[in-house]
């Protein structure tokens, strides 16, 4: 493990659900934390309870003036950034026909364009420190789709996809990436900041599978997602992903496994694209990447 004693972490959307149970537990085993949300009132009592330790600081990850005060206000009040936690994020219900243009523009703003804001930001200053670790927290539906839920589902993809590369571009440069990808936990994801999109009568049969199928559910606790968030902080080969519940793990897995029993049925359709003259094939890439 690690034997960095003290980080400082920035964390977005920490009023709360996992952002507010993560800066609490990171708060209680001695590291320093900007606890960050659109009303700087909701995290201030972290700035009360642990003074010198936390920093409250107001942050609408989609105002890009905010973001740079924030980091600049990070970096004031403890120099340094070691842990970024791209957290903030909201959901949003209704099939593709059903949600309108200004939801789909506001869902990518905040969960994929937001995580861009804070994440581009910092970079120079990681790059600069030859240090830090970037956690962007998707979801199991980054990597696993149900009706209902197309446009959350795409934000969590793109932000999969582009973690994935930023991961390989930043290697070198003394910087880890973790795709943190939360199953279902109790927090008010599924309540309060869900947004809905106007109902369509014929897709009710959506919603009613939906409503079978996680009826019955048992959420998981923050309070653990968030000690296993600093595990794999704490680790000296952090993971790329890391799936929080059994839930995310098995629906994953399962998602994995139907994916490539469907490639390896289709295999002779895929394999079979070459041209006859193996020469006609042949391409600069170096001209192309210039």
């Amino acid at each position: 493990m690690s034997t960095q004693k003290t980080r400082v972490w920035f964390i977005t959307g920490a009023s709360t659900g996992l952002g507010r149970s993560l800066a609490e537990a990171v708060l209680a085993k001695g590291d320093k934390v900007v606890a960050t949300a659109r009303k700087e009132e909701t995290v201030a009592d972290l700035e009360k309870k642990y003074p010198g330790q936390a920093k409250a600081v107001r942050l609408d990850v989609t105002d890009l003036a905010q973001v740079k005060t924030s980091v600049q206000a990070a970096v004031d009040a403890f120099v340094r950034i070691d842990v970024v936690v791209n957290n903030a994020g909201y959901g949003l219900v209704g099939t593709v026909e059903e949600v309108s243009d200004t939801q789909i523009r506001h869902q990518f703003e905040t969960n994929l364009f937001g995580l861009l804001n804070v994440t581009r930001e910092v970079l120079p200053r990681l790059r600069e420190q030859k240090s830090g670790h970037i956690l962007n927290i998707t979801s199991m539906g980054g990597q696993v789709s149900f009706p209902g839920f197309g446009m959350y589902h795409g934000t969590k993809y793109a932000v999969e996809g582009i973690s994935e590369s930023l991961a390989q571009e930043v290697a070198g440069l003394g910087i880890k990436v973790t795709i943190v990808e939360p199953g279902g936990f109790k927090t008010d994801f599924g309540t309060r900041s869900l947004v809905r999109g106007e109902r369509i009568a014929a897709y009710q049969p959506v919603y009613d599978m939906l409503a079978q199928a996680f009826g019955s559910a048992i959420f998981g606790d923050p309070a653990r997602a968030a000690q296993g968030i600093i595990k794999a902080v704490e680790a000296d080969a952090p993971p790329l992903r890391l799936a929080l519940g059994a839930d995310a793990l098995h629906g994953i897995r399962a998602k994995f496994e139907s994916e490539l029993e469907e490639y390896k049925r289709w295999e002779p359709v895929s394999v079979d694209m070459a041209f006859d003259d193996p020469a006609e094939g042949v391409l600069d890439i170096k001209t192309l990447l210039g």
